[in-house]
């Protein structure tokens, strides 16, 4: 297959999305002027995929919550496929292709996206092993400290001579 091929294989697929999603739409719109036919209720594939994607038409808004008429009639478009039969994956996959994976709010738990999950927890894990590396280098080796039999007789003097010279002047002092 040459690479013409495949660049008329990807229009092809993206028409035919397009057209799904018109096709969806009107739907949608027919059910919404008939009150009697509209669900008071989202399908649950419907509220599964609309919660998985980005706004094309509110910059930082999830498609659940952007008050446009376009994103409207895109919910409106995924619930008549979910009506329809088809399932979350398949509506955000529609989507996906139709405007781009940009919009895909959480990233695939395959391939590439893979790493979206499994990169900042190992890095946070590595972070943290260099801190403790760190904090246990900057406390130094223990077991070093002066042990009782290890003071010579003279230093032992010195010592008593500054503890006593100390306890003179706090006695002084007060």
């Amino acid at each position: 297959m040459t690479g013409r091929d495949r660049g008329r294989g990807r229009q092809a697929r993206r028409a035919a999305v397009a057209v799904t999603l018109l096709v969806c739409g009107a739907l949608a719109t027919a059910a919404a002027q008939d009150s009697a036919s509209l669900p008071r209720d989202v399908h649950p594939a419907a509220r599964e995929a609309i919660s998985k994607i980005r706004s094309p038409y509110c910059p930082g808004l999830m498609l659940e919550v952007c008050p446009s008429r376009e994103a409207q009639w895109l919910r409106d478009s995924i619930q008549a496929g979910a009506m329809a039969g088809l399932s979350a994956d398949s509506l955000l996959e529609m989507v996906i292709f139709a405007h781009g994976e940009e919009y895909r709010a959480f990233p695939k738990s395959s391939g590439a996206g893979l790493l979206a999950w499994v990169v900042p927890p190992a890095a946070l894990l590595v972070g943290l092993g260099l801190v403790l590396v760190a904090l246990k280098k900057l406390r130094g080796p223990r077991g070093e400290g002066v042990v009782d039999g290890d003071i010579t007789e003279r230093e032992r003097g010195l010592l008593d001579a500054a503890m006593a010279e100390l306890e003179e002047m706090e006695d002084t002092g007060s």
